[in-house]
């Protein structure tokens, strides 16, 4: 038996076995257990498990080992109708909702089985040393829901956290207060009773400022607090355009300065509903006091802004991590990609063939200088009076493009959407480059989480009202458009690191990569956003109108696509991202990006397309004059 043989029926061999035990753990021997790339998971009957590598080395076997044991103690441990009972709204308190109640099951099920407790361990300490959290100085770089999970299970289970992470925990366990350390004790005397869990686990999320109080714990507090409003806001699809504005005003939008950047951010109508009047604006450290007051009224006439732009940062992907962690990530992209390669690489074969089909050469004849026209030579002959004919030849339409894909590095990509756009964006890059188009891939999120130094600058300057955008941008190039595919491979396997994707201010970074392309020489301009929702950070929607970030997008998306400088599309990842954009599709699941990115491109490079465009930009262009 040759080796690959080996190693693929010791492969087998491992996924039986692993499968097995989960089905026993979980006491469900009707579980599907899938093996496929990407992190794991399950869903009702179905559990996926990554899928391990041919050489199986011991580390892979026991995080493998761990993530098969974490599904099989929430399928045994787990009551989805409890959980949903009091999950929730907002984004960042439903995943650590989700994370307390994960460390929970894995808790009950370490006491009673060794073998599953070292698997967890193990797959816990890997966790913490490949997220780098021995690297980590200041606690907003390890996410919360991550932060709280690990406080919880040390509470819990009376276990060290592994050494990577004490330092980077020991900064959060300082800021916690009185009433989050009373919750996490009743969490802990409630570990057996899923619901009275679930209770104590509401009671931390909302001491730390994370979600809204129950009304049993706080009967008397009728008003909405100022994250229920930025939860109604980030999820509001009825804002107004705000049509209003006049072309002078989208002028200083796109053409000044990102602090110069101006557009209105109340709701038109007026349509906030007095309960909504006042907000809370208390301390953003966890368990800080709550001091609340009055909400900007909606009809004023606020412009957008940043309340400081001190800590926005414009970095280069191989900025972010070292070399060793690029690579390591690189081949994680690496191995998806094996497994997706076929499908989306004739995908961009159609795309590549289509585009160089359109490279049939064009001359330009009868011109005094430029290549000798050798078939004139013959009339040069018979008459020597002639002089001789030259001729040029034209360049190629589409040589003469860049393409701009601008993706959402927001925390609800996470997992597989981000996953899948990072390689088709590596594709994507490959395919237009071998056809001369340039490709640049940007990507956009915040920082930190609940408005990092700009918040805490704000409320070290006494939270003056309408502060504008309170959260610190990051605004990532993980390949230039002059930068060749080869050098920057590396750079797009910084998109699955985990605790890069936050929040999304989707009109800045709109903003800052159309200006990307309006310095640039080729002729045609292309950006295309893929985005899973709209714009959402909780700092800045607690203590503005509800619809601030909405608004501004809308206003900037308008003003490119008056200008017909750049042909924007986009993209929604189960979002509807029709109702901001003029040329967009929404698609379902993260699997179809692949397909609908080389369509919609293919589209944009037909001829036929292409002149339907222009007529359609001549007659908008027409109609505003």
């Amino acid at each position: 038996m040759s080796g690959i043989t080996k190693d693929n029926a010791r492969v087998e061999e491992f996924k039986r076995a692993t499968a097995g035990v989960l089905r026993a753990i979980a006491e469900q021997s009707d579980v599907q257990v899938a093996f496929q790339p990407g992190p794991s998971g399950v869903s009702g009957k179905r559990a996926r498990l990554p899928l391990p590598t041919r050489a199986l080395p011991a580390a892979e076997m026991a995080k493998l080992r761990g993530q098969s044991d974490a599904i099989a103690l929430r399928l045994r441990h787990h009551d989805d109708g409890v959980h949903a009972q009091r999950m929730p709204t907002r984004r960042e308190a439903k995943d650590a909702y989700d994370a307390l109640e994960q460390v929970r099951v894995e808790v009950i099920g370490s006491r009673y089985m060794d073998g599953v407790r070292g698997n967890l361990q193990a797959k816990l300490t890997e966790e913490c040393e490949a997220e780098g959290y021995d690297r980590m100085t200041r606690k907003d770089q390890l996410p919360i829901d991550k932060a709280l999970a690990l406080l919880t299970r040390e509470r819990l289970s009376g276990d060290s956290i592994p050494e990577s992470a004490k330092r980077v925990l020991n900064l959060w366990r300082e800021t916690l207060g009185e009433s989050a350390d009373q919750a996490l004790t009743e969490m802990t005397t409630a570990q057996d009773d899923q619901s009275a869990f679930a209770r104590a686990s509401r009671k931390l999320l909302a001491a730390l400022d994370l979600a809204e109080a129950e009304v049993d714990a706080e009967p008397d507090d009728n008003s909405e607090d100022g994250e229920d409003g930025g939860e109604q806001s980030g999820s509001q699809d009825n804002s107004e355009d705000g049509d209003g504005q006049s072309e002078s005003e989208q002028d200083s939008m796109l053409g000044a300065q990102p602090e110069e950047m101006e557009g209105e951010a109340a709701d038109d109508d007026g349509s906030e509903s007095e309960d909504e009047a006042a907000v809370a604006e208390g301390d953003d450290r966890p368990g800080g006091p709550q001091p609340r007051r009055e909400r900007p009224n909606p009809d004023s006439e606020a412009v957008y802004r940043a309340y400081t732009r001190s800590f926005d940062e414009e970095v280069d992907a191989e900025d972010l991590c070292d070399a060793d962690e690029l690579a390591r990530l690189r081949q994680q992209l690496d191995q998806q990609l094996q497994h997706m390669q076929g499908v989306i690489s004739k995908l961009a074969n159609r795309l590549q063939r289509r585009l160089l089909a359109q490279q049939t050469r064009s001359w330009e004849f009868d011109l005094d200088e430029g290549m000798l026209d050798a078939g004139r030579l013959a009339r040069v002959v018979t008459n020597p009076l002639l002089s001789l004919s030259f001729k040029r030849e034209l360049d190629t339409e589409f040589r003469d493009t860049v393409v701009t894909l601008l993706i959402d590095n927001s925390g609800s990509m996470r997992g597989r959407p981000i996953t899948v756009a990072a390689m088709c964006g590596d594709i994507l890059a490959r395919t237009l480059e071998r056809c001369g188009v340039k490709v640049e891939v940007l990507g956009f999120t915040t920082r930190a989480w609940k408005g990092g130094q700009s918040r805490e600058k704000w409320v070290q300057d006494g939270k003056p009202r309408n502060p504008g955008r309170l959260n610190d941008l990051r605004h990532i190039i993980y390949k230039a458009a002059d930068s060749p595919w080869r050098r920057a491979r590396k750079n797009l396997g910084l998109m699955l690191r985990e605790g890069l994707l936050k929040e999304n201010i989707d009109g800045e970074a709109l903003l800052w990569a159309y200006r990307r392309l309006l310095v640039r020489p080729e002729h045609r301009r292309i950006l295309m956003v893929i985005s899973d929702g709209a714009p959402v950070d909780d700092s800045t929607l607690s203590v503005n109108p509800g619809n601030y970030l909405e608004k501004h997008l809308r206003e900037v998306i308008r003003d490119i696509e008056h200008r017909d400088q750049v042909e924007l599309i986009a993209i929604g990842i189960g979002h509807d991202v029709t109702r901001y954009y003029r040329r967009a599709v929404t698609i379902v699941d993260a699997e179809e990006l692949g397909g609908t990115m080389m369509k919609k491109l293919t589209e944009l490079f037909d001829e036929d397309m292409e002149a339907a465009w222009v007529r359609s930009a001549g007659e908008r262009a027409a109609s505003v004059m």
